[in-house]
């Protein structure tokens, strides 16, 4: 049946189950509540007596997905994600949520930032409707393309370079910037680090598992550097061990960051890539990867064979296997011959 609580309709019926239905119409017009009254009805009949799934909205979906992934360290990135696609699909039914209606939108987001950010929003939709089949809310998912992403370099700095720029950096951004380059953390460890989490007396500091991205705790052996920034640090904040006018740091892409990042003529860098050049520096030094993996806190050793071309040095007795060869061709009328190692030098120190 309809009633009315003030202008609006509300809609109270029983279901064949015995479960009773009663919810807002949501409208003041009659005719629009007794539509969505029957609609109700019928579909609570088609559930009961013939095993239909219930028709849920992508609303509801995405409601229930961040409920239950409260415990997953980045899912403020899902309901960043999941606002946008609200644009699109807000109240659209799961049933109608076609490959092709999908894809439209996914390439709407391409070509408004790139492929691999909407490969991530893709993500989350799959990962969403998978989870719409375990809820029995649907029987099946569209299969959905990715699309192809390029593969990027690492983008790191040469020691030169993030000197110049902690120089233009203001003390507070200097500081945890040479603490991501002294222990590789990432950025929200860094600026949620509180001083339980420090022990200065061993020189070392974790990670907690609820914060760390692999979901697994992360030790960290604080060395000189690190130390002198944290010590620079007591006295500020009770709980922070990074702050800003004695305030928690909440963001470090901030103007300040931008501009230290022109005035020192450094492109295409965030500060995310910090971590990129402590581990790059790490194994140009020589850090056995197995060490850096655990040091980083990356959970397969895959992600830190990324770092591995630059140093090759451990190549150097294979490389010159083909002196051996290349030596042969000197009687043949090349110009190959190798020079001695004063020239080296000589060349060395003049380029």
């Amino acid at each position: 049946m309809l009633y009315k609580r003030g202008k609006t309709y509300w809609i109270d019926f029983t279901a064949p189950d015995g479960q009773r239905i009663r919810r807002s119409a949501g409208t003041t017009e009659k005719s629009q509540a007794q539509e969505l009254h029957d609609r109700l009805k019928g579909e609570a009949w088609r559930q009961i007596e013939l095993g239909a799934l219930p028709r849920v909205t992508w609303d509801d979906a995405g409601l229930r997905w961040l409920d239950e992934r409260q415990d997953k360290a980045s899912l403020n990135k899902d309901m960043s994600e999941l606002a946008w696609l609200q644009t699109y699909f807000r109240g659209c039914f799961l049933d109608e949520l076609t490959r092709s209606r999908i894809q439209e939108v996914l390439e709407i987001k391409r070509n408004e930032t790139s492929p691999s950010t909407a490969n991530r929003h893709l993500a989350l939709i799959r990962a969403i409707l998978n989870r719409c089949i375990e809820w029995g809310w649907l029987y099946h998912a569209p299969k959905l393309r990715q699309y192809p992403e390029p593969k990027k370099r690492i983008r790191w700095l040469r020691p030169e370079e993030a000197a110049c720029l902690v120089t233009y950096l203001p003390a507070h951004l200097r500081d945890m910037a040479e603490f991501s380059l002294a222990t590789g953390l990432r950025q929200a460890n860094v600026t949620g680090l509180c001083w339980e989490q420090v022990d200065l007396i061993r020189h070392v500091a974790w990670v907690h598992p609820d914060e760390a991205k692999c979901r697994k705790p992360i030790g960290i052996n604080l060395n000189a550097t690190a130390m002198a920034i944290v010590l620079r640090q007591t006295g500020k904040h009770p709980v922070r061990v990074f702050t800003f006018r004695r305030k928690p740091v909440k963001q470090t892409n901030t103007h300040a960051w931008k501009k230290a990042l022109l005035k020192a003529d450094i492109h295409n860098f965030r500060w995310h890539d910090l971590r990129h050049t402590w581990a790059s520096w790490h194994v140009q030094a020589g850090t056995p990867l197995e060490r850096l993996q655990e040091m980083g806190g990356w959970e397969s050793v895959e992600m830190v064979r990324r770092y591995a071309h630059l140093a090759p040095e451990h190549l150097a007795e294979d490389s010159a296997r083909i002196d051996r060869v290349l030596s042969q061709l000197q009687g043949h009328g090349t110009n190959m011959a190798q020079p001695d190692k004063t020239t080296m030098v000589k060349t060395l120190v003049t380029t």
